[in-house]
Parts: C-alpha cells; structure tokens; sequence
C-alpha cells in the first residue's frame, strides 16, 4: 500500500513511479522468483523495465479478502488474495497492513505457510509484518493468516500489489477495513460468501490511493468502553473523585463478580505518562498491608504482579504475595494507556492474612505513578484515592473517593504555624526591643505585643493540627516525621505555661528563664521545619519531591535576614558606643555630667540606630514569608499537585 497523496493528478504519480530505482519482478518473462525485495516497503511499487511499464489504473481483476471485519487485540484472521472472476490466475504479490490513520505504519505480523509458499518480510525494522510469493508460479488464491498487535486498536486496511504479468500489475488493492477491539470485546463473524456476479471487476470503481477519511457509515467509538456498565453491572473507581461520572479518569479500576469469579480491570489514563496502573484492597483506607494488583509495561508487553504495601516506609513488596493467586486475563498498551483485565483468587492468604473477597469488605486504592523500582513499583506521583467506605465487591453500587480534608488541614496548620508566624514572632522578640520605643499596644511594648501574639496563633495552629490528624489516623503511627513532630508539638505547648511563671526583671533567676525560653522556642522551631522536610516523603501526603527545594530556599532567605538584622544590630551597639565614649565623665562639671544623664534618659526613649533599615527588612521578609507559607500551603491542599501541572 502507498501512504496516502495528497490530491495530485494522476500524472504526478506517474512520473514518482518512474524515478523508483528497485524491481520487484525485473526478469521480462516472469515475476521475481524470490519474491519482493524490502526495499520497496514503503511504495511496494515494482520497477518493470527500468520504470517504463506503469501500474494499470483500470479496475483490477483481483481482491483482497478478510474472514472479519471486527477482531480483538492479538488475535488472528483470514487473509485471501483471489481473483474477480474466480479461477483468473497471477504470479507475484505484496501485502500489507496499514493503520487507516495517520500516520499509516504498518501494523501486525503475518503467519509462515506450511507449504513454504509464503515469504515474510520485515519492513519498518519490524519482523513480519508484510508478505509476498516466494515463486512466481501461477496461482488462483492465496491465503494468508494474519495477527492483530496487542498494543493497537483502531481500523487497518491490507493492501496489495499483484501482478497478473510482466506487464500487467495493479498497486494498492485495498481490502475492506477491519476494526480491531479490546479482546473482550471482538466478535468475529465471518464474512458473508459473495458470489462472482456480485464482485464482479465491473462493478468496482478504479483504484486511487487512499486518503484515510473515514466512510460515513463507520461509528466512531463515542465513549472508552470500559465505562460501559458502570454502576449497573460492575462498580467503577478512579481519581479525580467524581470521574467515572464525566468518563475523564486519570486512572479507574472496575470490579465485575460473576459466582466466585473475580475480575478486575485496571486502566491509566491518557497522556499521564504512566510506568504502571494499580489498585489496593485496604482495609483501613490507608496505605500499607493492602493487596495490590499492578499492571506494568516491561519490554513491549503488560506484565502482573501482585504485592503487598507497607506504609513506613513505602514499599509495594512482590515477594510477600503467591503470584499465581492472579490471572492476566487481557492486556494493552495503546498510545500510553495501559490497561489490563485480571481474575483474582477468591481468597489470597499473605503473611497470615486472609484476603476473603467473598465475604470481606474493603476499600479500593486506585494508583498510578511514572517510575518503577527495581521488583517493585515507585511512587505514585500521578495520584492515588482510595474509596470513600469499604464495600463488598459483589455489591453494585456508586463509588465516591476519602475525604482528605483532615490531613489537609493538619499540613495547612502546621505549615502556616512552624514556617509563617514562629519565624515572624522569634525576629520580633530578637530585634525589635529598641523599635517603636514609647508605643504600645493592650498595654505592651509593640515588640512584645507582636511576638506574643504570633506565637499564641502557633500553639493554637499547632495543637488543633495535631488533634486533627489524631481524629484520622485513629491510632499512633511512629516515624521519623510523627516522633519529632511529637517533639515539636511538647515543646510548643510547655513555652507558653513556662512564659507564666517568668521572673521579674531584676529577678536573679531572669537569666535562666531567658535562656530557657530561647533555647525552647528556637529548637521547637527548628525541630517543626525538619518534621515538615519529614512530611514531603510521606506517602499520604502525596507531596512532591521538589518541595524539598521550596523548604531549602525559605531555610536559606530565614538564615540571611537573621544575618543582615544581626549585622544591623552590631552596627547599632556600636554608634551606641561611640557616642557614650565621646562624653569622659570624669572630665565634665556637675551641670554637664547633670545634662548628660537628662540626655542618655532621653535617648533610652528612642529607637536604635538603624530603625528605618530594620523596619524596612521586616516588610520584604512578611512578603517573602507569606509567599512561601502560601505556596507550600497550595500544595498540601492540591496534593497530589502533579494532576494539576499535567493539566497545563
């Protein structure tokens, strides 16, 4: 078949063939005896004659037949080369598959005849997938056998060049379209027998090259079948939540029990780039000790495995599970969407478990990610939900995903408290004493006033994230990131009973009390910004790997302002000192060394050197704060934040 021409002329074509430079059939009384050479894949145009013999563009005598028109991925039909009336007789042949779309490459393999009357060829670097006569014998019929690709689906077209003589061929003898379905889905009758009279060449318009437009009389598949039925035969789930309704989902699995028998279907979505497709069968909603069906692309094909998840840290373990306690029932990788039908033992026992499909009731964990690990899947970067309640798989019924609200919250709160108002609050107790001298807010130096109330809003941020994500984990669950943030939230709660019972002034146990306080505040602050770098690696965060670098950068401009204002600060101490070693008290009168404590009484009434500068590097470091508290809360809360970007 030639791929397809724009609208030329006949006579364009014309003078392409004739600058061909390779013969199928070179020898003048016969076609080539060994068939085909694969340098004329692409035009499968023979060169008689050095080019002056042209193929004939009147209606060939010759058709090209399939034993269906509908057939399933991987599976094989028919192909029958035949003359129009039957018994006309021809030597050479070329045949091949193209996909009827752009951009038309050639699609299956054809199968070896028994009797050695058939040459396969490979064109496009692929083994195969075209055919033609291995000698130039008269023959009336050809039959060949031909395999769909498991990894296509759409309509293909065979097409032909047969030669009835040396100066007589036709190129591009087309047959009928077949469509080539998901393999549950084929059904292949066989075509209806024509007779010679209703086939006859009169009745067959002369050959044009196609153009691939679809006929009228082709529906288009309207929807992705695997929606077909959710709700009313099969429950259906994927992410987002609310997708099966819109049949846009990133990522689905659908359940179908008939008796004991358990099918899964499991598919990715298109354009997410994904490495494998799963789904979990937890009993809590949450990763960890679930049963995991994936399906995963390895060296051209979809391979199964099951796996049993563990949360801390995360890991999808093969080795855990008997692998034959699954069946790959269909399988498909098709313009980056893999999809997979698998048949699960009723019961799967795993480390003395007992996954009882039957009479067990669970929450389907639907996953999917761009990376795999060595034996194991990697994270699920693209995204992952888990259902709303654990169901009966039996039970048909409508499937909404978890509420993650809690966990949002409790990230939100932690971030806004240990990232926003703690660093806020610890530069105003450190630097501002000698700012806004004289003014006062309830009764307070504003220094103090500001540093109270930020840190008033951290414990209370802090202590209503941590009875939050008590409320949803329901149970204690201990890592790297629960056991300082545990830490943390200690720390937190005792400064403000300790600020109670803070000496007086002069007290002699003031400095202790300073001390203490400082070293508790900075290190529970310290310790909240490691516990969140701790959270980005959670698998229910489901945060991304380069926050870390956000958190970096904020750690960063955190240590540079605290730089600048201590510089600033040194640089205040010292005009301070130079003006008070300007005045030798002991050279002064009485009157002047008078005026000049009425002088220093007044300047302790003052802002320090360098207000203005401290002033203004507070503003930039608020808006650089909020920035960053903003952006890191954004993705907490559109977590997994990858559904979005992918979007754009």
């Amino acid at each position: 078949m030639m791929r397809p021409l724009t609208m030329r002329s006949w006579l364009a074509t014309t003078l392409v063939t004739a600058l061909l430079a390779v013969a199928i059939w070179p020898d003048p009384g016969q076609s080539l005896p060994q068939g085909a050479p694969e340098t004329v894949c692409d035009t499968m145009l023979p060169f008689h004659a050095g080019g002056s013999v042209l193929p004939q563009n009147s209606v060939s005598p010759f058709s090209v037949e399939t034993s269906s028109s509908t057939l399933g991925q991987g599976q094989t039909l028919r192909v029958d080369l035949t003359g129009v009336p039957a018994g006309l007789s021809f030597g050479g042949y070329m045949i091949q598959a193209r996909n009827r779309n752009p951009p038309h490459q050639i699609i299956g393999q054809f199968g070896p005849a028994r009797d050695g009357t058939i040459k396969l060829m490979n064109c496009e670097n692929s083994v195969n997938n075209s055919a033609t006569h291995s000698n130039a014998g008269p023959k009336q019929q050809v039959i060949l056998e031909w395999q769909s690709p498991v990894d296509f689906l759409g309509q293909v077209v065979f097409n032909a060049t047969i030669a009835q003589s040396y100066n007589e061929f036709w190129v591009g003898v087309p047959s009928q379209p077949v469509q080539i379905v998901r393999r549950d889905l084929s059904a292949a009758p066989p075509l209806p027998t024509q007779s010679p009279s209703a086939t006859a060449g009169t009745t067959r318009a002369p050959y044009v090259p196609p153009s691939y437009v679809a006929p009228n009389n082709v529906v288009a598949v309207s929807s992705d079948p695997i929606y077909n039925g959710c709700g009313q035969s099969k429950n259906c789930f994927g992410f987002p939540d609310g997708c099966v309704a819109t049949k846009s989902c990133t990522s689905i699995t659908v359940v179908t029990v008939r008796g004991d028998v358990f099918e899964f279907e499991i598919q990715s979505g298109k354009g997410t780039n994904a490495a494998y497709v799963a789904v979990g069968l937890s009993d809590d909603a949450k990763m960890g000790d679930d049963l995991t069906t994936e399906c995963v692309p390895e060296n051209g094909r979809v391979n199964l495995y099951s796996s049993l998840t563990s949360a801390s840290p995360y890991s999808a373990v093969r080795s855990s599970v008997n692998q034959n306690s699954a069946r790959l029932l269909d399988a498909s990788i098709v313009d980056g969407v893999i999809y997979c039908r698998v048949q699960r033992d009723a019961v799967t026992n795993v480390q003395g478990r007992s996954f009882d499909l039957r009479n067990g009731k669970y929450h389907l964990l639907v996953a999917s990610g761009t990376s795999l690990k060595e034996n194991s899947v990697g994270y699920h970067d693209i995204g992952r939900l888990p259902s709303a309640q654990p169901i009966s798989l039996a039970e048909v019924q409508d499937l909404s995903g978890s509420s993650r609200l809690l966990i949002q919250l409790h990230g939100a709160f932690m971030i806004a408290a240990w990232i926003g108002t703690t660093s806020l609050g610890i530069i105003f107790a450190r630097y501002f004493k000698q700012t806004w001298v004289g003014s006062q807010s309830c009764g307070k130096d504003q220094w103090f006033a500001w540093h109270r109330l930020l840190m008033v809003t951290t414990w209370s941020l802090t202590v209503a994230a941590y009875v939050l994500i008590w409320v949803e984990l329901k149970r204690a669950v201990w890592h790297a990131h629960s056991i300082i943030g545990l830490i943390t939230v200690i720390l937190c709660f005792l400064q403000p009973i300790g600020a109670l019972f803070r000496p007086g002034p002069n007290d002699k146990k003031r400095p202790y009390f300073n001390w203490g306080h400082w070293l508790g505040g900075n290190l529970a602050h310290i310790l909240g910004i490691v516990t969140i770098f701790f959270s980005v690696k959670l698998p229910k965060a489901e945060l991304p790997e380069w926050m870390d670098w956000i958190l970096v950068s904020f750690v960063v401009v955190h240590v540079l302002v605290h730089l600048i204002f201590s510089i600033g600060g040194m640089a205040s101490e010292r005009h301070l000192s130079q003006r008070a070693n300007t005045f030798q008290m002991g050279d002064m009168s009485h009157h002047q060394q008078h005026a000049m404590r009425n002088g220093m009484s007044m300047e302790r009434k003052m802002d320090a050197p360098y207000a203005g500068m401290r002033k203004g590097l507070l503003g930039v470091y608020g808006v650089v704060l909020v920035l960053f508290v903003t952006v890191l809360i954004l993705l907490v809360v559109l977590a997994p934040i990858e559904q979005y970007l992918g979007k754009s």
